[in-house]
């Protein structure tokens, strides 16, 4: 049986080591994100033959493995073997859910059709081109751009980075937002994550940004760049009052931060029909697809 702990903040050097050798596309594997959620969906870990192994709840309250990070392909089969025989242990409703395109093939190669494989469409991340993002040109983004020149010529506004003084006012304004909108369920447990994330901002590899409008804070957003390909957007919070204000945080933090990165990845809609429609209007290159397995 596998001796599972409880992720806290002194497991991101170990976590690094797993991670950072492997070029994830999906918003799952990055530490950041494991972290803020760990609480939400109850995320442990062990350490099996030099694997890492993540165990985690859905937002069903349902369990299952992640892929397995740092296997090579001739022991695969052994870990895989290995965790089923714990699947029926933790009472897993899936083997393994979050589990990217690569770590699929290879589980195909080792296994053939031995497991049902399932694509999670509601939990696709979403990946954009950062050029076209901060340009926002074409007919398809020509909308975001008249809002964007609307908010710039329309709003007193200024742009500063998310520092220490201003972490308490980014979760006042968080939780402000998250009530605004019945704050249960999802967006309860999504302000508890904004609130570790900026609690601790000094120990996590994150970018914030804010932009205060009238002198009041009306907008923040943090991103992570997890390798030189693809950086994550974790938060976007914005005041929908105010006419263009998320474009204006959309194409500005990506421009000020993240343009020498190709690609960027605003994570999943959740199955939230209102948040799909928002994604898919903004053009994505491609889907990054995870898939359900047993």
């Amino acid at each position: 049986m596998l001796d599972f702990k409880i992720l806290t903040l002194e497991d991101k050097k170990l976590f690094d080591k797993y991670l950072k050798p492997y070029l994830f596309e999906t918003c799952e594997y990055s530490f950041t994100n494991l972290f803020i959620w760990r609480k939400a969906c109850d995320i442990q870990y062990a350490i099996y033959k030099d694997v890492l192994i993540i165990k985690k709840m859905d937002f069903d309250g349902n369990y299952h493995f992640m892929q397995p990070i740092g296997y090579k392909k001739e022991n695969l089969k052994d870990i895989v073997n290995y965790l089923l025989k714990n699947k029926s242990l933790y009472n897993l409703n899936y083997l393994f859910k979050d589990a990217e395109q690569p770590f699929i093939n290879d589980l195909l190669e080792v296994f053939g059709d031995t497991f049902v494989i399932e694509e999670d469409r509601d939990n696709f991340d979403y990946i954009y081109e950062s050029e076209k993002l901060i340009n926002l040109s074409g007919k398809i983004l020509h909308k975001k751009k008249n809002h964007y020149n609307y908010f710039v010529k329309n709003y007193d506004y200024k742009v500063s980075e998310i520092t220490a003084e201003l972490i308490q006012t980014c979760i006042k304004a968080a939780r402000e937002w998250c009530y605004k909108h019945m704050c249960k369920g999802y967006l309860l447990y999504e302000l508890k994550s904004i609130e570790e994330l900026l609690k601790n901002s000094s120990k996590l590899d994150f970018i914030g940004m804010v932009v205060h409008v009238n002198d009041k804070l009306s907008a923040f957003t943090i991103g992570e760049k997890v390798n030189e390909n693809l950086g994550i957007i974790h938060i976007e919070k914005a005041d929908s009052d105010i006419r263009g204000l998320y474009n204006f945080v959309n194409k500005t933090f990506i421009e000020s931060y993240f343009s020498e990165i190709p690609f960027i990845n605003r994570e999943q809609d959740l199955g939230i029909e209102g948040l799909r429609k928002a994604k898919l209007s903004y053009s994505p290159v491609k889907f990054s697809k995870k898939f359900n397995v047993n």
